[in-house]
């Protein structure tokens, strides 16, 4: 019985996916990012040659060879474009996984507690929040240094806000729910409410909310990067690789400056599509008016 359930329940889940053009989006979005995620796992199986060395002469138009071509050092633009790949998303995961991990947490007790705590968290997360961004996380990169963890942490002071704002406003109308209320009245513990009962409803909010700053956190990355604030060059890095190749457009090397460019957007538009799917399927009342 339990099985048959659990396969029903399956199904549904693959009827919502694809019964409408959402869904669709999704399945190719997370197609997209299953993509990159390999090329960044098996990065030196894939790339034809070692990222960092110069392998060819300097700016070889693309060939059967080189296919993307060389950079101005020779080096291999599709090794660089493939290894590219695991700088981003390690950034990208690694920034959002703080922010999150701060963020949600503060967001689920402010919201619950309330009073003078609640009023102090809002009013710090607002001010963070009203920064511009990436001009944040530009002060604050250039303060700590480049590196994978510093770059990171700058990026995860500019989404922790998001996090808090989102949890918090849902935690604040779920709290007074009925079956909190029962909850409550049956002599549950706050943590145990916390946990239980409003933590599980939240949820399909945080995942949105991360997928989603996924993409702006690899935005984010390419645009320090390619104001010299990433990571330190040999390393490959398509904001650095974008940057390095803009300088040789008018020299007609256009493939330095191409293929970083595709790879950032095409990675960016995988997570934006598979966020807006999701959306659609964790929120019912976005389904509904669909």
């Amino acid at each position: 019985m339990r099985k048959k359930f659990v396969s029903e329940r399956i199904g549904e889940f693959i009827g919502d996916l694809f019964g409408t053009g959402t869904g669709w989006l999704t399945f190719i979005g997370a197609m997209i990012l299953i993509f990159f995620i390999i090329l960044a796992i098996f990065s030196p199986q894939i790339a034809p040659y070692d990222p960092t060395q110069r392998v060819g002469r300097a700016l070889t138009p693309p060939n059967d060879q080189f296919i993307f071509g060389t950079d101005n050092l020779g080096r291999d633009v599709l090794s660089r474009v493939i290894y590219g790949a695991r700088i981003a998303l390690m950034i990208a995961f690694i920034a959002v996984a703080i922010a999150a991990g701060i963020g949600v947490p503060l967001g689920l007790i402010s919201g619950f507690i309330g009073g003078p705590l609640d009023r102090t968290l809002t009013l710090i997360m607002d001010a963070i929040y009203s920064f511009p961004g990436l001009i944040l996380a530009i002060a604050i990169a250039a303060v700590l240094g480049p590196g994978i963890i510093n770059i990171s942490i700058s990026i995860a002071v500019v989404y922790t806000p998001t996090y808090f704002r989102v949890i918090r406003n849902q935690v604040s109308s779920v709290k007074n729910e009925l079956y909190v209320e029962a909850a409550r009245a049956l002599g549950a513990k706050n943590s145990e409410i916390l946990l239980k009962y409003i933590f599980p409803n939240v949820l399909p909010s945080i995942v949105v909310v991360l997928s989603m700053n996924l993409a702006d956190a690899i935005m984010t990355e390419a645009g320090l990067s390619f104001l010299g604030l990433g990571i330190p060059p040999p390393t490959p890095d398509w904001g650095f690789d974008l940057s390095n190749g803009q300088r040789f457009v008018l020299s007609r090397a256009w493939w330095g400056l191409l293929f970083p460019g595709i790879a950032i957007i095409t990675v960016v538009l995988g997570f934006s599509m598979f966020s807006e799917g999701l959306n659609e399927l964790l929120n019912p009342t976005i389904r509904e008016r669909r």
